[in-house]
């Protein structure tokens, strides 16, 4: 069976929202690439909310002529939104409804793992609903002093610390395992 990574930047403070606009991101050395792109390299299929193939899309499909981006965009992506209708950015694939039904279907087929991009409503459903075998968070090394959003009433779940990678510029990935 597939396993369902999520792979999300986050500051001290635990804040998930906007972080290219962090200056951390500034500073994302070729040890980050290289981690971001092995993770790319396991996955065969994206998983992500509306706001995060927002944000990903326009960036993402302009972009070609590096291995990172040529493999973002050649992989099969899969959003979760009621409203997107006709998405542009090639080999998208819209979720409607019941989209733990349509995780765990994507989890049962042959094939690679799959990354999940951000920290929302589609990580909270599929977190209660036990889907998430891996959180990878991305520890940036300052506060924001905004309100975080990891915490949500129902989502939880036991995790066991795998790994951590520390990178140059002071981001240190936390990688765990959720606990069965």
């Amino acid at each position: 069976m597939r396993s369902i990574i999520n792979s999300t930047y986050i500051t001290l403070d635990g804040v998930i929202q906007d972080p290219q606009k962090w200056p951390s991101l500034g500073s994302f050395t070729d040890d980050g690439g290289q981690v971001q792109g092995a993770l790319l390299e396991q996955c065969e299929a994206v998983l992500m909310g509306r706001h995060t193939y927002d944000g990903f899309a326009p960036v993402w499909s302009a972009r070609s002529g590096d291995p990172f981006s040529d493999r973002m965009n050649a992989l099969p992506k899969y959003v979760v939104s009621t409203t997107l209708t006709d998405p542009t950015w090639n080999n998208t694939t819209v979720i409607d409804s019941d989209p733990v039904g349509a995780a765990r279907e994507l989890k049962e087929q042959p094939g690679g793992d799959i990354v999940q991009y951000g920290f929302g409503q589609v990580s909270h459903a599929l977190l209660a609903a036990g889907l998430i075998d891996e959180l990878r968070l991305w520890v940036h090394p300052f506060l924001t002093g905004g309100e975080g959003l990891m915490h949500r009433t129902g989502s939880s779940g036991r995790f066991e610390f795998v790994d951590s990678t520390t990178l140059d510029s002071g981001i240190v990935i936390l990688n765990y395992r959720a606990v069965r």
